[in-house]
């Protein structure tokens, strides 16, 4: 009987032995998966953070490359002539073509390079002899090629005139200065204008070749400058 009991007991203890052994990995391997969960949220937590912190400035970023040059009304475009114009070589109404002789900058940024196309009219032109008080010729400039575009501009109105017969002057409206046409006329005809350029270029005004017995001339390749009488938004 005592045999018995004590086997009986052996065998019990023996048995929980067993389960406790067997238990206890399960409960170990369940702390692992917990704790590899919890680092794979966290590290998942923590790169989308990131991401979040990353985008807002991305977006700035983006913002700032797509925000247009605004060029100040003011500004002077200078324009190389593509033809020759002139009172008696023009119609009015007639268009000029050219090309921006130099970068026109918003603070250090090139809102429109030299060389981008330009377009223009003839607002009047009047030959010698046709009315009281000499020749006329009135330009004005239309529009830019940007980016493929043409851009709209609005600018003043650049007007050359010549006194009657006789008179070797040259005004430039609201330019204050005749320097370049007076040098040009004095040095005769075609070569003497561009001679008249390269002396009236200081004095901001495109050159103007003509003598008392002739017309208004702005040769090819002549400087003429414009004002922008409107800001000009540049898309980049």
């Amino acid at each position: 009987m005592r045999l018995r009991l004590l086997l009986f007991t052996l065998s019990f203890y023996l048995a929980l032995s067993v389960l406790g052994c067997t238990s206890k990995p399960s409960s170990d391997g369940s702390t692992d998966t917990a704790a590899g969960t919890d680092a794979q949220d966290t590290t998942g937590k923590s790169g989308k953070e990131s991401k979040e912190r990353k985008e807002p400035k991305e977006a700035r970023e983006g913002k700032e490359r797509r925000e247009p040059l605004v060029v100040r009304a003011g500004t002077a475009v200078t324009v190389s002539l593509g033809s020759a114009i002139g009172s008696k070589l023009s119609q009015s109404g007639q268009t000029f073509t050219g090309s921006v002789a130099k970068d026109v900058l918003v603070g250090s940024v090139v809102a429109i390079p030299q060389g981008a196309t330009v377009s223009g009219t003839v607002t009047d032109a009047k030959p010698l002899g046709r009315f009281a008080g000499g020749a006329v010729l009135q330009v004005r400039l239309d529009s830019i090629t940007l980016n493929g575009s043409d851009l709209r501009v609005e600018t003043g109105l650049r007007t050359f005139s010549a006194k009657g017969k006789g008179k070797r002057t040259a005004v430039l409206a609201g330019g204050g200065a005749a320097v370049g046409g007076i040098i040009g006329a004095l040095a005769g005809g075609g070569k003497g204008a561009a001679i008249g350029m390269a002396a009236g270029g200081g004095a901001g005004a495109g050159g103007a070749a003509f003598t008392g017995n002739k017309d208004i001339v702005l040769p090819a390749e002549s400087a003429v400058s414009f004002e922008l009488s409107q800001p000009l938004e540049v898309r980049r």
